[in-house]
């Protein structure tokens, strides 16, 4: 049975302290390390994720047992808006992760901390990684800019109903003032091998103006 390893009648003790703390950062770095292995995160990233669960865990230490520990658990949660840039799904379940281990060590519930972050850790690598698509590399974001007066609607459907599975027009945007159109697919290829066919013939129906082709992992993956 998971209990608490503090006794709130005696009030916090050094050795508490230490062990809460080097509790924390140990798991934090456990939590930064599955996160890694999940593919690229930036340094400042990783280093956050490490640390985040000793500062919450902090937090609720220095309140815990009277009222304020309630607005501490609201306070710590808010900290998800640090993030300025839109973050992906799995950014946003790191953070919460490393805050709710920071949040149980912070109640002095160390074990059941442990215990949560193999079990999490664990089951995100496995889902992420057997979850993963097949074939990745076939969705994609086209962004095509045609002269404003081209009749936009059916211009490109037999080109991308020939190198495409499926293709969807999402956006259409005008550009330096109005002149230009750009319009923004989501499409799935055929074949990868093909993708420069694609691009040559698109070129030559829209008189060799800017065509990109971009991943649409990224986008997918937003909140």
């Amino acid at each position: 049975m998971f209990t608490s390893i503090l006794n709130l009648e005696q009030g916090l003790t050094i050795l508490d302290g230490v062990v809460c703390c080097m509790s924390a950062l140990g798991l934090g770095l456990i939590i930064a390390w599955f996160y890694r292995r999940l593919g690229y995160c930036s340094h400042s990233f990783t280093v956050t994720l490490a640390l985040l669960p000793a500062l919450v865990q902090f937090v609720i230490m220095m309140v815990n047992g009277n009222l304020g520990t309630g607005i501490a658990v609201v306070g710590a949660f808010s900290l998800v808006r640090f993030r300025s840039l839109p973050g992906s799904s799995k950014e946003i379940l790191f953070i919460f992760f490393s805050m709710a281990i920071g949040l149980a060590i912070g109640m002095g519930y160390v074990s059941f901390a442990a215990f949560m972050t193999i079990v999490v850790s664990m089951s995100a690598w496995l889902l992420f990684t057997l979850l993963q698509p097949n074939n990745l590399q076939l969705y994609k974001e086209l962004k095509i800019v045609i002269p404003e007066d081209l009749d936009y609607t059916e211009v490109f459907d037999d080109i991308l109903q020939s190198y495409c599975k499926s293709a969807e027009l999402v956006r259409v945007k005008t550009i330096q003032l109005g002149a230009m159109l750009e319009m923004t697919y989501h499409v799935e290829l055929k074949e990868v091998k093909q993708e420069k066919h694609m691009v040559d013939d698109i070129r030559c129906r829209n008189g060799n103006l800017n065509v990109i082709v971009a991943k649409r992992q990224a986008m997918q993956n937003e909140l």
